[in-house]
């Protein structure tokens, strides 16, 4: 049930992606990069699960550093996922296979430089160290000049902005690269990544429902995204994003292989109509910018904690660092974003205050109640 693809081939050293090849399924470490040995137990669990691609975040020099002492005990292919800093490209660039920008982060630095010429650095990186890239956009941190021109059409803005940063990256002459959409959405995930396959179907599509959530609505939210797009055609590379402790990463290798195998075999599991009607719980899969893991153990006791809150159409967003969480809690009834000490409390883009990890379960019940009141 999952016809040709109409994408090209591309590589990832001996992984190639798109056109015939199998559809590579990945991951990502959630541990904190600098953490060698913790990270280095992320990836062999990984391996181990079946991962063709495994990412890691890189944010500062002691990142770097971790990254070369991994790399050297390590034959697994690695992506590095840039954040604010793109010239930290050149820096990693020897020691991984992959690298992914984020469109909307690069106007943090350099603000004198055009978006162009960033990309145009990258690609040059990419090139001389022949390294494949992903063009990674992301719903919750939209460049603001697609915002000014889309408005409230959040899916136009992410598709124009992918359609956009693919012609930067042709007009280099570059041609490894991959394209990710992603949303916690499930349903603005195969539209917008429709979209872009009928503008471009030559590119080859990373799909992936983002900050999915905890096990099952997490797998069942991606299962929705992967059966409408893999079924027609759409998708090269996945993946499955669950917030779950960090010895269970290699569920996330585990589902995606079992995605693709019931699609494959034309099992498909339709969802009701209500299925997104009620309280819905918006949660990262965590990563090596995540400063406190005890953000894991604060979505579950979130979701154990609003269970009372079910029947109410309210969105709660918990991301666990300080890169992805302020911009991408904006859209929720209430969100909580985790630092090192602390945990910040949102109620749409208004901050609340910050309170400790004691604290913060009392605090958010109070803003639900609050909530649930005025909707009476």
């Amino acid at each position: 049930m999952i016809p040709p693809r109409k994408s090209r081939t591309i590589h990832v050293r001996r992984l190639a992606i798109g056109g015939s090849a199998p559809i590579a399924v990945q991951s990502m470490a959630a541990t904190q990069t600098r953490d060698v040995a913790a990270t280095l137990r992320q990836v062999r669990i990984l391996e181990a699960a079946g991962a063709d691609l495994i990412r890691i975040a890189v944010d500062s020099a002691a990142d770097v550093d971790a990254l070369a002492q991994i790399r050297a005990q390590t034959q697994a292919l690695l992506s590095v996922d840039l954040q604010e800093n793109y010239r930290l490209a050149a820096k990693v660039a020897p020691y991984v296979d992959k690298i992914r920008y984020n469109p909307g982060h690069l106007h943090h630095h350099e603000k004198e430089r055009g978006v162009a010429e960033k990309v145009a650095f990258i690609v040059d990186v990419a090139r001389e160290h022949g390294c494949a890239l992903r063009i990674g956009i992301n719903a919750g941190s939209i460049a603001p000049e697609y915002k000014q021109r889309f408005g409230a059409d959040h899916v136009g803005a992410i598709v124009a902005c992918a359609v956009e940063h693919c012609r930067l990256v042709d007009e280099l002459g570059f041609s490894d690269y991959v394209v990710s959409i992603k949303d916690s959405d499930p349903r603005l995930v195969i539209d917008a990544n429709t979209r872009f396959a009928a503008a471009r179907p030559d590119v080859p599509l990373h799909l992936g429902v983002t900050e999915a959530g905890m096990p099952p609505e997490g797998i069942i939210k991606t299962r929705i995204a992967f059966e409408q797009l893999l079924s027609r055609g759409i998708g090269d590379t996945l993946r499955v994003s669950l917030t779950v402790p960090f010895d269970d990463k290699g569920l996330e290798i585990k589902v995606g292989r079992e995605l693709l195998a019931d699609i494959e075999a034309g099992r498909f599991r339709s969802v009701p109509p209500n299925f997104f009607d009620g309280l819905n719980i918006i949660a990262c899969p965590s990563c090596s910018r995540v400063e406190n893991a005890r953000f894991i153990e604060l979505a579950a006791e979130v979701k154990h904690m609003t269970a009372y809150a079910k029947s109410h159409d309210l969105t709660i967003a918990i991301m666990g660092c300080r890169v992805n969480g302020p911009g991408e809690t904006d859209d929720a009834d209430l969100g909580l974003w985790c630092g090192p000490n602390f945990v910040n409390l949102k109620r749409g883009p208004a901050d609340i205050g910050a309170f400790s990890y004691d604290e913060i379960l009392a605090a958010l019940k109070r803003e639900l109640d609050v909530l649930i009141a005025k909707r009476a």
